[in-house]
């Protein structure tokens, strides 16, 4: 959770602060399914703070609804000026931050972040969807603001406004996203797949994964062709085979953990963090297997959780 001071309302106003931080776990959790990103999603939450602060507050009537679609707007800009910011290789696969926690539950300051099975299979289909789709899915279908309050955001109509989230919600439903409940049988997958992996056995890997499974890559922008995406099963095993080079022989550590509230593993040397890897385990196969191996973006997370 983002710590800095706040700089807005006046500090005589207590009151209003204290309103205000009993919405910030909602507005975080609006403006990390925006984003996909932990810091900008803070940065977006400092804002609205900032925005209120030069608000008439006796004005507003419902402060949760008039910061929820603060964030929306900011997020909004946001998404539109990033294409701009960030360095997009051929393929375009950008995995977004994970949130990690130990396999004994979820953080309690994480919990809003992940409710609705927000897994990273979901957020990189919201990767792909246009800024405007994807305010209007989110802020429609994740949080209910009615269409009448959207469409101001987005400069259309309520009935415009309602065709985006369609064409955004088609584009979701059309794409597994969504893991088991069990999460201790989403393990037992995961563990087996693992041990395929350093056993080199293709025939069991294939057997664990879904025969429209697609692995994502995202090592950062550093070194095209850096992030890709494989697709199948047979292709994925192929490159699965490599993860036994992450366990003792290539001298990493694999230890399990929580990644977005689904069975993953956090990939280390030395204790530095070398990948996360998610996992979206749908009717006991592998659907999507997103890793974040950026070393710049690794070293923003707080992997402390594990230790």
């Amino acid at each position: 959770m983002d710590e800095r001071p706040l700089a807005g309302p006046s500090p005589a106003d207590d009151f209003l602060a204290e309103r205000f931080e009993t919405h910030r776990p909602q507005l975080r959790a609006v403006a990390y399914r925006m984003l996909g990103s932990l810091t900008e999603a803070d940065d977006a939450v400092q804002e609205a703070w900032l925005r209120l602060g030069r608000a008439d507050s006796s004005r507003i009537e419902s402060l949760g609804a008039w910061l929820t679609t603060v964030v929306g707007r900011v997020c909004l800009d946001l998404l539109r000026t990033r294409a701009s910011r960030r360095e997009e290789p051929l393929g375009g696969v950008y995995v977004p931050d994970p949130i990690v926690s130990r396999e004994d539950g979820v953080d309690p300051e994480q919990e809003a972040l992940l409710a609705d099975s927000v897994g990273l299979a979901l957020l990189v289909v919201l990767e792909t969807l246009a800024p405007a789709e994807r305010l209007a899915f989110v802020l429609h279908d994740m949080f209910a603001v009615p269409f009448d309050e959207i469409a101001p955001l987005v400069g259309r109509t309520p009935t415009a406004a309602r065709q985006l989230a369609s064409r955004a919600r088609r584009r979701v439903r059309g794409t597994p996203t969504v893991p088991d409940a069990d999460v201790g049988r989403q393990r037992e997958v995961v563990d087996a797949f693992l041990a395929a992996s350093r056993g080199g056995d293709f025939d069991s890997l294939v057997a664990l994964l879904d025969p429209e499974v697609v692995l994502r890559a995202d090592h950062g922008a550093a070194a095209p062709p850096a992030r890709r995406e494989i697709h199948g099963a047979e292709a994925v095993a192929n490159q699965s085979l490599t993860f036994s080079r992450l366990g003792a022989g290539g001298g990493g550590v694999l230890r399990r953990a929580l990644v977005n509230g689904a069975a993953g593993v956090v990939v280390s040397r030395e204790g530095r963090p070398l990948s996360v890897l998610g996992f979206t385990v749908t009717a006991g196969r592998i659907v999507a297997i997103d890793i974040l191996a950026d070393p710049e973006r690794l070293a923003r997370l707080d992997l402390t959780v594990l230790d």
